[in-house]
């Protein structure tokens, strides 16, 4: 005797070797022997063989209409035995009572289980709810395949254009454009990026990172919302010198001015102004809810996205020729450059010129300064600041800058394109700690400690950054910033670029006005200023870090290099020597050094990844003193 049973969702057969009545010992067609409670026997049989049951009861049953066996059936619960009979119109054979039996299980939607062997039909109305939803699954699937083969064939469906972002950025797994590109993307062996990139979904490799950025952090667009522009204060005193300011060749965000004035007893007073946007941005207004969204300007090469309106932007920044409104810190400078007295004052300041590093570089630095400065406009007043930020550099115990660090300049050319995209980049390096950066940073560091001291003496909160055991953090409260050598140091010298800057410019007003400041002591408001900001900007600035990475890939990229050289910084961790992309070099050998350089060919530059892959070819001779360009660690820096 055989028997027919289900068992993991699928039918069975087999021939009893023993039969206990309540349990039986079955040995199925493959030679596997089981146990079966004789309630889990859906039909006992003796003809066909076991191992051909199935297959003739298939062959039975792709014949019969789904919908006829719907229609003829009663509405009764009944055993799939029964309504054979009934089918065939006598006792059926086992291999049609199979034949009913997979055909029923087969269509859960006409007909509902209910136990083994035993069925019901579906009412009609769950029925046509039943097939309507069958319908929709399979002009779903079709819809699926019909967008995934669309891929593969390197075209974008329609479907993904309004959401392209999305199905980058933050793909829903229920929609079926999500669940098209990735199957598209498994059965490809591509990632959804590069699917998208090859269908023209995403104009260029740039794209997509900036598109990621974006829709994170601006996912409303860069766009400003109509905002009045406050006009600006005509009752300010007009400072009694010219200023000029000392910025890289693409800043428009002129944040801070300097003048010099000689005194009539000796020495100089020296200006420090910044510009002034708290007076026309009060806290609360629309403007200041706009600035406290973007917390600070987003920089990248070749684009940036600024915090404030353009128009603020330009009615503020101290631009050659304009008298702006200025936080001015005044300084009484003794001829042997120690400082007699300080002021600060709110006033209107005239800019005579704009000075571009460029442009002073190679007539003011370390040779010039030896040798003698040639006859131009600003030279004098240029080497007496330096050498008084020389005089604060000593005063502090403490470098501006790693004389060893190297800065990198990225340029764009947007008007050119290349095999990957619009821009061409150049990269220009540029050692840290000349003397124009000293001047500067000397000079910052000194306003923005100097107003941090003032407001805290004050008992007026501000927004500090601390440096203490090597750990830089912002507080409300102050604190030394050992890094800089200072006891206080608030930033407020960026007031058109950083919000925290503003902020603290508006203590620093409501201060020299006698008024109550925006931010009481304990201001839970200002915390959280100071708080998203921190997040922020340092999100900000990795978003800056990796494009920077990505377009110096552009760079090798666009140099046609097969090979190039690196030096090792640690184990397999390289960087480029000609520009700073930190990679990993599997092919090292053992018996290369840190420090070490190392020539190496070029296998892969992938801008999608920003990933860099290469093959050691030779360990190269160490660079003279002279030529040796190795940078530090990145360190606080109060530039900018």
């Amino acid at each position: 005797m055989n028997v027919l049973f289900e068992e993991d969702g699928a039918f069975k057969t087999g021939s009893i070797l023993t039969d206990n009545d309540s349990s039986l010992q079955v040995e199925t067609a493959t030679g596997k022997r089981v146990k079966l409670k004789a309630s889990n026997v859906l039909l006992r049989f003796t003809a066909p063989a076991p191992g051909e049951l199935l297959a003739q009861a298939d062959t039975e049953a792709s014949g019969m209409e789904i919908e006829f066996l719907w229609e003829m059936c009663g509405e009764d619960e009944f055993a799939f035995t029964e309504f054979a009979a009934d089918y065939f119109g006598h006792t059926p054979s086992a291999i049609e009572a199979t034949a009913i039996l997979v055909k029923l299980f087969a269509a859960p939607i006409h007909f509902h289980r209910k136990g083994k062997g035993r069925f019901r039909k579906a009412p009609p109305e769950i029925l046509q709810a039943a097939l309507a939803g069958a319908e929709k699954k399979r002009l779903q699937a079709e819809q699926v395949e019909r967008m995934k083969a669309e891929l593969l064939d390197g075209k974008l469906p329609a479907e993904f254009v309004p959401m392209l972002q999305a199905l980058l950025y933050k793909p829903d797994r229920n929609r079926l454009e999500t669940k098209a590109l990735e199957s598209a993307s498994e059965e490809s062996g591509q990632s959804i990026p590069r699917l998208l990139l090859k269908a023209g979904g995403i104009k260029s490799s740039h794209d997509l990172h900036l598109g990621r950025f974006l829709f994170e952090y601006f996912p409303e667009g860069t766009n400003f919302p109509a905002l009045e522009i406050p006009p600006l204060p005509d009752d300010l005193p007009l400072a009694p010198a010219e200023a000029f300011s000392i910025d890289d060749a693409t800043t428009t965000e002129i944040d801070d001015a300097f003048s010099l004035a000689t005194r009539a007893d000796g020495g100089w007073t020296i200006g420090i102004h910044i510009a002034a946007p708290g007076l026309g941005i009060r806290p609360g207004s629309p403007l200041d809810a706009v600035a406290r969204k973007r917390l600070s300007t987003v920089y990248m090469p070749g684009n940036k996205i600024t915090m404030l309106p353009d128009e603020i932007v330009a009615a503020y920044t101290l631009g050659a020729g304009q008298a702006r409104p200025a936080l001015s810190l005044y300084v009484e400078v003794n001829p042997d450059y120690s400082i007699a007295g300080m002021r600060s004052c709110i006033e209107r300041v005239h800019v005579s010129a704009n000075l571009r590093h460029h442009d002073l570089e190679p007539v003011f630095n370390d040779d010039t300064l030896l040798t003698g400065l040639p006859d131009q406009p600003y030279m004098r007043e240029l080497k007496v600041l330096w050498e008084f930020a020389t005089v604060l550099e000593g005063g502090r115990g403490k470098p501006s800058a790693n004389q060893n660090q190297l800065d990198f300049n990225y340029y764009v050319d947007w008007a050119q394109a290349t095999q990957d995209g619009p821009g061409f980049i150049t990269i220009e390096q540029r050692r840290r700690g000349s003397p124009l950066d000293k001047l500067v940073a000397e000079l910052m560091i000194l306003a923005n400690s100097s107003w941090g001291k003032l407001l805290h003496e004050a008992g007026i909160p501000a927004i500090y950054r601390i440096q203490a055991g090597g750990r830089v953090r912002m507080s409300t409260a102050s604190g030394p910033h050992e890094g800089l050598g200072v006891d206080s140091y608030a930033w407020s010298s960026s007031p058109l670029r950083r919000y925290v800057d503003l902020a603290n410019q508006w203590q620093l007003i409501a201060h020299l006005q006698g008024e109550p400041a925006p931010f009481a002591p304990g201001s839970a408001e200002l915390a959280m200023a100071m708080n998203d900001f921190d997040a922020t900007y340092s999100a900000y600035n990795d978003f800056q870090r990796g494009m920077e990475r990505y377009w110096c890939l552009r760079w090798l990229r666009q140099s046609g290099l097969k090979e190039t050289s690196a030096r090792v910084l640690r184990e397999n961790i390289m960087r480029l020597e000609e520009v700073p992309f930190v990679f990993k070099l599997h092919s090292l050998p053992a018996g290369v050094n840190p420090h070490d350089r190392v020539q190496f060919a070029i296998e892969r530059a992938d801008l999608v990844d920003i990933e860099l892959r290469g093959k050691y070819l030779a360990t190269l001779p160490p660079l003279t003193t002279a030529e040796d360009e190795t940078g530090g660690e990145e360190e606080e820096t109060p530039l900018a």
